[in-house]
């Protein structure tokens, strides 16, 4: 039985493209903080993949090129478009990282690192203080609408990585070394008051321990240093999260313009 014609020429480019920007979506979806924990749903991040793709598969069909009749250029493309979500996804995922080398990093300068819990982000036990900064942290990015930021780079990205053009192997290589640089020193650089006070309180202890010998100062400094850290942390904590937040609109933004 004939078809209709304009059916038979439009449907497999349509399929075509809705099925290269889930690839690119899912992927990222698969990482991306909040979404990609382990503790949820592969349901609900199947659902949402499928829905944003749906949703932008007018905008972005015109970016997408015909479907080609040779079945290997469709698997790699398949397999480009699911490296660049990967990318962009890891890349989030990278900065959220920070808040849990901050965390470590409070936990063993105030003595809290013996006390470990499951992080559901890390998908490993880690130090409690670790995994309060890092749920926190991906909570206040849903919160304030800053994810929204990680879908304008989505969108962005048809245009600095084209579907069917090979992305550049210096171009990704710069974007690894970028996120996991900016990570680890954003991290290093929110726990600054924590090292500072780490230094001057151990310090001070040397000198009493040096004036008073008899005196077991190290048996009062846990507690000491607990107290303190709680109370530097009640303190510096939305000052934390808004530096952490503002660095991630920064990352996001410029990828995204």
């Amino acid at each position: 039985m004939p078809g209709i014609p304009i059916l038979d020429q439009s449907l497999p480019q349509q399929i075509f493209v809705f099925m290269l920007l889930f690839t690119r979506i899912g992927a990222m979806m698969m990482v991306f903080p909040g979404t990609g924990e382990a503790f949820v749903s592969a349901r609900f991040r199947l659902g949402l993949a499928l829905a944003v793709s749906f949703v932008l598969m007018a905008p972005l069909m015109p970016r997408i090129p015909a479907l080609p009749s040779d079945t290997g250029q469709l698997i790699l493309l398949v397999g480009l478009e699911a490296l660049i979500g990967l990318a962009i996804g890891t890349a989030a995922r990278l900065l959220i990282s920070s808040l849990n080398v901050a965390g470590n990093v409070i936990a063993v300068q105030t003595g809290l690192g013996f006390a470990l819990s499951v992080d559901p982000s890390q998908g490993q036990h880690g130090a409690i203080v670790a995994t309060f900064l890092t749920t926190l942290g991906v909570l206040m990015i849903f919160t304030t609408g800053a994810h929204a930021l990680l879908f304008s780079a989505l969108v962005r990205s048809y245009d600095l990585f084209p579907v069917g053009a090979a992305p550049s192997t210096a171009d990704f290589l710069e974007l690894i070394v970028r996120f996991i640089s900016g990570s680890f020193a954003l991290g290093i650089e929110l726990t600054v008051p924590f090292l500072v006070l780490s230094l001057v309180f151990y310090a001070g202890l040397g000198v009493v321990s040096k004036m008073m010998p008899q005196f077991q100062v190290f048996f009062i400094s846990m507690p000491l240093s607990i107290m303190a850290g709680f109370a530097m942390l009640m303190v510096l904590i939305g000052t934390m999260l808004e530096i952490f937040l503002d660095r991630f609109g920064q990352a996001f933004g410029e990828f995204a313009r």
